[in-house]
């Protein structure tokens, strides 16, 4: 039985070592770096507000956002999508921390490509989805708390 769950074990980490070698040679290393280690990742509790928000591709998105003192003290993100779909969401998340509304607002689909270098043609759209959400999170931050 050792054996043959040895023999398991390699080729497992073989098959993890081409998966990972392929990630790195599509995506660059790093989407590959992210990918493997998504920070940002999960839902929060009692944001100041948070987007929803589903792709053409029918992958859903959703960013929750902290404000404290007119700042973005922490961002999470959770989606239904793709592994490049993560990657631009914990993206998004990172770049709006400790930016205001007005820096925040200009968080685009291009700015999260512009930190990841070029994503393969089919999976440009995930960047544009991430900060759609990220919009749709702060002016869900931006409208006057009902009492």
């Amino acid at each position: 039985m050792s054996h043959m769950s040895t023999a398991l074990d390699e080729f497992a980490d073989r098959l993890q070592e081409e998966i990972n070698q392929d990630v790195i040679e599509t995506y660059g290393q790093e989407v590959y770096k992210r990918w493997r280690h998504p920070r940002f990742s999960g839902l929060m509790e009692n944001p100041s507000g948070y987007g929803r928000v589903t792709g053409s591709c029918g992958d859903t998105m959703e960013i929750f956002l902290r404000l404290e003192n007119g700042v973005v003290s922490d961002a999470s993100f959770t989606t239904d999508g793709c592994g490049c779909s993560a990657v631009c969401a914990s993206v998004a998340c990172e770049l709006a921390i400790g930016k205001g509304p007005a820096p925040v607002s200009d968080i685009t689909g291009e700015a999260i490509l512009e930190v990841l270098g070029d994503l393969p043609e089919k999976d440009v759209h995930c960047a544009f989805l991430a900060a759609e959400a990220l919009q749709a999170s702060l002016k869900a931050c931006m409208k006057p708390q009902e009492s």
